[in-house]
């Protein structure tokens, strides 16, 4: 109501409760009204909905139904299906319905995102985002719908689409089934990968939204004076001998005019509403965000899943993983989400298989092996103990393949020695022997023996250096920085020195 007072659009105010609305009013030198007699009035052209967020999207109904223009806080609605409808009304009686997602209008992040779109940070890979504060406490709307859309609404403009994959948790601490902490994953079908972390039970107020991109990072921060709003530091990633290492820079300060955003967006609505122009944030932003916000729900209320543990000893397998049978599972491994182990495969003691992994049929592995999401071992794999297998990392077991030819009798057998490490999508041709503390680097392709800690990377895989038992990368001392261990090269072998 003060702002459009300031910019003279400002003609009535209703609120249901009388006395309020008869301060407002008195406040701002305008008639305090019901709703149903401002519907009706054909000179008002417009309508600012802030009330409780069930109640938005019949109001915007009846305002949009009585022909008027429509800006409404946020959440456009608490249904997608319902948003829809209000764009699809908007559109056939030709009015403008705008949400108020009010920090795409700050100046700091306009500034924020012009940088992004201009490519100053590189390609986008990372969008972070908390919103904390202490209060004020809802019970018609959990933390997730209060908070959240400001940063979602924020992150689809930076990414420039939808995202494709929504998990969300969250704590309920206050209340049996309304959420005050949550913790919302995006993931984009074009690499980008975002988390919102927001809360009203927090000791202390903080803003921030975090842009990582290939060649630079930005940081917007609310709590900053304007001065400081926006950093931007340009700290880069550089390999050396297969392995990054980072490199800092100086935070660098964005030059932002200050102005008040709520006088910002409101100003743009008048504009839209008198050029008859689509908003920023228009009704289809905001089913946008309504769309990941309900997947987010929808997540929570099913990632809470119990798991079925084999007595206080035995083996961890979550609920959604199939085992078969026979198959020996030592105490303490865990398997999870969605995971297979096939016939005849043995897994040793306190292993921790990820999500998403299939073992076997008659795969071994020893103890402490941790193979993490999306691996599949094939037959013909065998892992000694404490191997490490990275994400989405791929053994095959038949040099040729052809779908036509069946060829299960040509697998040949790949060994991977005690403590040696799989980089991240790294691929070992069957066949090659891995040694004992080896380290393929992430993205390498292995078609031959990788000797006893060798530091290989490349597509093929050559020895780039030497890494120690603990898995440093050994300078020319050949002295681990980790635990000082001493090694020397014969006959092309790493060795222990032993004092």
């Amino acid at each position: 109501m003060r702002v459009f007072g300031e910019l003279g659009a400002l003609t009535a105010v209703h609120d249901p409760d009388q006395a309020a609305a008869a301060r407002e009013a008195q406040a701002h030198g305008v008639p305090a009204r019901g709703l149903a007699e401002i519907l009706d009035d054909p000179e008002i052209d417009a309508v600012a909905i802030a009330a409780p967020a069930a109640v938005h999207a019949s109001i915007a109904r009846a305002t949009l139904v009585a022909g008027k223009h429509v800006f409404v806080e946020k959440p456009l609605a608490l249904d997608v299906g319902e948003a829809e409808s209000l764009c699809h009304l908007a559109a056939s009686a030709g009015r403008v319905l705008m949400v108020g997602h009010l920090l795409q209008y700050h100046p700091a992040f306009r500034a924020l995102e012009e940088r992004v779109g201009a490519g100053e940070l590189g390609r986008v890979l990372y969008l972070y985002s908390n919103r904390l504060n202490f209060g004020r406490f809802r019970r018609e709307e959990n933390i997730l719908w209060s908070f959240a859309p400001h940063d979602i609404s924020m992150m689809l403009s930076l990414a420039r689409s939808e995202p494709i994959d929504v998990v969300a948790m969250r704590t309920t601490a206050l209340h049996e089934v309304i959420a005050d902490v949550t913790t919302t994953h995006l993931a984009w079908a074009n690499g980008i990968r975002g988390h919102v972390f927001v809360s009203w039970l927090h000791p202390f107020k903080e803003q921030k939204l975090i842009v990582v991109g290939d060649r630079g990072m930005a940081v917007f921060d609310d709590g900053e004076p304007w001065e400081r709003k926006v950093a931007v530091y340009h700290h880069r990633v550089d390999w050396r001998d297969g392995v990054p290492q980072p490199s800092r820079a100086e935070a660098e300060y964005v030059e932002i005019t200050a102005d008040e955003p709520l006088r910002v967006e409101l100003a743009h609505f008048l504009e839209c509403v008198a050029s008859h122009t689509t908003p920023r944030t228009d009704g289809w932003e905001g089913v946008r965000v309504l769309r990941v916000l309900d997947a987010a729900e929808q997540s929570m209320r099913i990632t809470a899943v119990r798991l079925r543990t084999a007595g206080p000893h035995g083996p961890t397998i979550h609920e959604s993983a199939y085992v078969d049978e026979p198959v020996e599972i030592g105490a303490g491994t865990r398997i999870w989400h969605f995971s297979h182990v096939l016939a005849g495969s043995k897994i040793g003691r306190d292993c921790s298989i990820g999500q998403n992994v299939m073992i076997g049929p008659s795969v071994q592995i020893g103890d402490r092996v941790k193979i993490q999401n999306n691996v599949s071992v094939y037959e013909g794999v065998t892992l000694e103990d404490d191997v490490f297998c990275g994400p989405s990392c791929v053994f095959t077991n038949v040099r040729t393949p052809r779908a036509e030819v069946d060829r299960r009798g040509e697998f040949s057998s790949t060994v991977v020695r005690r403590g040696a490490t799989i980089g991240a999508n790294a691929t070992i041709v069957c066949g090659s022997e891995i040694g004992e503390h080896a380290m393929v680097a992430a993205g390498a392709v292995v078609t031959s023996a990788v000797e006893p800690h060798a530091l290989v990377a490349g597509v093929p895989a050559r020895r780039m250096g030497w890494v120690s038992h603990a898995g440093e990368v050994l300078g020319a001392d050949l002295v681990c920085p980790r635990t000082g261990r001493r090694y020397e090269v014969l006959d092309g072998q790493l060795q222990e020195l032993v004092p």
